[in-house]
Parts: C-alpha cells; sequence; structure tokens
C-alpha cells in the first residue's frame, strides 16, 4: 500500500455499486482505485458470490481482496422495501451508481435512473449487462462467455478447423467494465463543464464492449465481402508475427513484419537470402510466403534457448518476447521497477495484489486496504452518512434488512 498522501483524482465522488461478480465490480474498483469513495452493497449473509470463487483461503476468495480492494461494504436486502429505501437513501448522496442487474431489475425495484433521477438529476447512473438495455435481446441472461462470441472475438480466436479457444479469463467482463469506466468519466466531465449540466445514463453491454475490440473486420467485410477467420497463433495479413518453439520447449513470440525489422531478423538467423529477396520486400509479398518465412524462423529458434534467441534479437532490436505466466511476471525485474504489484495485510498475513494502471504522475492511484469483511462499514454509512443511531441500525439488522 502506498504511503503517499497525494488525493487521488476522484477524491470527492461517491460511488454506489450495486451488483454482483465481475464487470460492476471491476468498474467501481478502478474508480476506488484512483479516489472515490465506494460503497458497495450485498445481500446480507452470503455476500457477493465473488467472495467464494476460485482459489480460497480461509473461506474467503483471494481474488475477493484485489477486486474489493478500497470499497466500503455495507449489506442491504433488496428484496425488501425497506432495503430498497436504503438505497434511494444512499443515492440521493451520490455522485455515480453502478448497477449490474439484468435489464429491468431495477425499475422493478423502483431503483431505476428515471425513479432516482427525479430527485437527483445530477446523478450519474451507469448500466452494464450482456446485450444493453434495449434491443430484442436486452432480456437475456449475458455471461461473459456467451458474450464474448456474440460480439466477435471467439470467432476469430483459435485455429482453422477447431473450436474456438476461451482465454482462461472473463475477457468480456473485464472489458465491460473499462468501457463503463470511460463513460462514467466522460459523464463526469459534461457534468462538471457546465453549470446544470445533469448526468447522463451509461448504458454498456458486454458484447458491445467486445465488439469494439473487433479492429477491421466490419470495413473488410463491407467493402470487400473478406471475412476474418480464425489464424492460430499468427495474424492475418501481417507477416511475419507468429510464436515460435525453441530448444528448451519454451515459446517466443517475434514480431518482424516491418520492412526494416523483417530484414534484420533474417539476417540475424542466418537467412540473408530471404532478408534481401526482393519477393519479400513489402508485407504484400511476405503474406504471399508466410509459410515459407515461418518455416525459416521456426528452424532457427529450435537450434536455440528462449533466452538466447531473445537475446540475439534484441541486439538486432527486433521486437520479440517470452511467453509468462504469473510466476514469470512475479519474478521479473521490469515488473517489479514499474510498481505493477502492491502490498496489503490480510488477518495479519502479507499478500500481494495487483496494482492497477494506468500510472498518473501527479495524482497516482493506490490500494487503501483489501477487500473487506461483508458489512464491515454498515456502522459507518448507516450511522454516519444516514445518521442512523445504533438502535435504529440494531432494528434494521434484526429484522433482517441489514
Amino acid at each position: 500500500m502506498s504511503d503517499s498522501k497525494t488525493k487521488g483524482p476522484l477524491e470527492g465522488f461517491r460511488v454506489l455499486e450495486l451488483g454482483q461478480l465481475l464487470a460492476g465490480p471491476f468498474t467501481t474498483s478502478i474508480l476506488g482505485y484512483f479516489g472515490a469513495e465506494v460503497i458497495k452493497i450485498e445481500p446480507p449473509g452470503t455476500g457477493d458470490p465473488i467472495r467464494t470463487w476460485r482459489v480460497m483461503k480461509d473461506g474467503v476468495s483471494l481474488w475477493w481482496h484485489s477486486l474489493g480492494r478500497n470499497k466500503k461494504c455495507i449489506t442491504v436486502n433488496l428484496r425488501t422495501e425497506r432495503g430498497r429505501e436504503l438505497v434511494r437513501q444512499l443515492a440521493a448522496k451520490s455522485d455515480i451508481l453502478v448497477e449490474n442487474f439484468r435489464p429491468g431489475t431495477m425499475e422493478k425495484w423502483g431503483l431505476g435512473p428515471d425513479d432516482l433521477r427525479k430527485s437527483h438529476p445530477e446523478l450519474i447512473y451507469a448500466r452494464i449487462s450482456g446485450y444493453g438495455q434495449t434491443g430484442p435481446y436486452a432480456s437475456r441472461t449475458g455471461f461473459a462467455s456467451v458474450c464474448e462470441g456474440v460480439g466477435g472475438f471467439r470467432y476469430v480466436n483459435g485455429f482453422p478447423g477447431q473450436a474456438p479457444v476461451r482465454p482462461n479469463l472473463s475477457l468480456g467482463d473485464t472489458l465491460a467494465a473499462v468501457h463503463s469506466v470511460i463513460g462514467i468519466l466522460l459523464a463526469c466531465v459534461h457534468r462538471l463543464k457546465g453549470a446544470g449540466n445533469r448526468g447522463q445514463v451509461i448504458d454498456t453491454a458486454i458484447y458491445e464492449a467486445v465488439f469494439n475490440m473487433m479492429e477491421g473486420i466490419v470495413p473488410e467485410y463491407s467493402g470487400a465481402g473478406v471475412v476474418r477467420e480464425p489464424s492460430g497463433s499468427t495474424l492475418t495479413g501481417i507477416v511475419p508475427t507468429n510464436t515460435y518453439r525453441c530448444k528448451d520447449g519454451r515459446f517466443v513470440i517475434i514480431g518482424g513484419n516491418g520492412d526494416s525489422i523483417y530484414k534484420r531478423l533474417m539476417s540475424a538467423i542466418g537467412r540473408a537470402d530471404l532478408a534481401n529477396d526482393p519477393r519479400m520486400a513489402d508485407n504484400a509479398g511476405r503474406v504471399r510466403h508466410e509459410k515459407e518465412l515461418d518455416t525459416a524462423i521456426s528452424a532457427w529458434t529450435s537450434t536455440l534457448a528462449s533466452g538466447d534467441v531473445l537475446a540475439v534479437l534484441d541486439r538486432v532490436d527486433v521486437p520479440a518476447g517470452p511467453i509468462y505466466s504469473v510466476v514469470d511476471m512475479m519474478n521479473d525485474e521490469h515488473f517489479k521497477a514499474r510498481g505493477l504489484f502492491e502490498q496489503v495485510e490480510v488477518r495479519g498475513e502479507t499478500m500481494t495484489i495487483p496494482a492497477m494502471v494506468p500510472f498518473l504522475s501527479d495524482t497516482p492511484g493506490r490500494t487503501e486496504w483489501p477487500g473487506p469483511e461483508i458489512g464491515a462499514h454498515n456502522q459507518e454509512i448507516f450511522g454516519k452518512l444516514l445518521g442512523y443511531g445504533t438502535a435504529e441500525i440494531e432494528a434494521l439488522r434484526r429484522d433482517g434488512i441489514i
């Protein structure tokens, strides 16, 4: 954790988080890291399911300590009218609300943007769902895995003729969160630019966040009828750029697709004939002879250990690098020098969690505390922020409201 007392760029903004699992909570993790006060609402007793996902220690997900950082966690039973009234009171004191329920759920509870912004028009209301708030698919359950397929990512990710590959991550959720943060920040800028500017509703769909990453597939199809197909470890239309096995069994990635870079690469591997071959003078020619070039590069890498391959290419300024596991990352001096790891204390033990980027020179983000226990901030939020007395808070707890 940083000892810096510099205020984060979002200090003074209060964020109310409703929802669970990944897309909404990661959105607010980013906002909280850069100084916003985040109040996370969870169901009493069980809390956010992410608390028990993946690798656990002492009954709590290790992931939670990272995803829940800097959040003030309270419990509210949203299935009760009294609980929903607490949310209305909290929303009235917040700048931003983030929710990732199925479309229509918040309206059913009387907590939709039209309900809350009647009395609080400055509220920025960010919504994340699988397919967006409108359109024929809006009511569908939208998990990242499915939305990655609909958004186009899975189609191009894999090897020709084989089943599309899923990276071992919830990529769609994370992309949706990043897009949601962008929308929230744009709405904040608009609200701050002029007196009387209202808050806005941000509608982020997971499949659209994925679709936004699909580069040139639409104009390529519209303009030339070309469908971008899966291409394994290569990149269609750009050569050479691939993953190559080395003598020690490890893989390296080599990007030699610039004209001058290509010449340096082929000279370094002892293939001056290919470096100076007029057929390979530009990318279009290299694309036509992709197999020949990859065969030549693979023949060279297979004779050397991965470290030696990378050392040779570094000397001639050819972009190349290893494929890292988390073990490699945590032992890498560049990762450490860039400050990509932070230490937090969880139940008396030190734990390493990832820092969040981007790095800001004057108002950097930081982790103030790891993900807390369920309801850890009930007393602070209901007592200090909403002004409830000890007896009132105890009654809410006794009645199952919090």
